[in-house]
């Protein structure tokens, strides 16, 4: 499986990697526990079975259209099928467009039935994941709010890249020369 993912400027990298440092230290399921180097605060937006010749044409715009700023909204809890603690940001019509342009890739070259329904236009939620855990109601009924500092308001998405979850290595996905 290969993802697309994009990452964070200096500064929201270091929040996220703080949040997640503090959710450790308390006990709590944290991305913090996950020590590969290609671990880095991001934000997924699509995944597929391979990156083909032409969604890497197609991911090569989209990487020339970062910098991206986009905003923190705030904390998220999900639990599909896992119980997962994010960071939200704000799906402005920038956002939502280039996440648009990255599924269309992906899908167009993919079989259906290998996409990730909630990773589609319109079911997609952006958020950063601060920790998961597959137990149920992992971050229900704690005190989190106050463990973790405050999002930074404005963030830059900076760096497309692909995750490759066999080989656990990610790679750079470039603009156009």
């Amino acid at each position: 499986m290969r993802t697309v993912e994009l990452l964070l400027d200096e500064t929201a990298d270091l929040a996220v990697r703080e949040a997640w440092r503090r959710l450790a230290d308390a006990g709590l399921p944290s991305q913090a526990r996950h020590r590969s180097p290609t671990n880095s605060p991001h934000l997924t937006l699509a995944a597929c079975g391979e990156l083909t010749a032409p969604m890497r044409w197609e991911l090569a715009d989209v990487a020339a259209a970062l910098p991206l700023p986009v905003r923190f909204t705030g904390m998220i809890r999900f639990e599909r099928p896992t119980s997962v603690l994010a960071w939200a940001l704000d799906l402005d019509p920038a956002l939502a467009g280039l996440h648009r342009r990255v599924w269309e890739a992906v899908a167009s070259d993919s079989p259906p039935a290998t996409l990730n329904p909630f990773h589609e236009p319109g079911r997609w939620s952006p958020h950063v994941t601060l920790g998961r855990s597959r137990q149920a109601g992992a971050f229900a009924g704690r005190r989190i709010p106050r463990l973790l500092p405050a999002p930074p308001l404005s963030v830059r998405l900076t760096t497309l890249r692909s995750y490759d979850t066999d080989t656990g290595t990610a790679e750079v996905l470039e603009p156009r020369p």
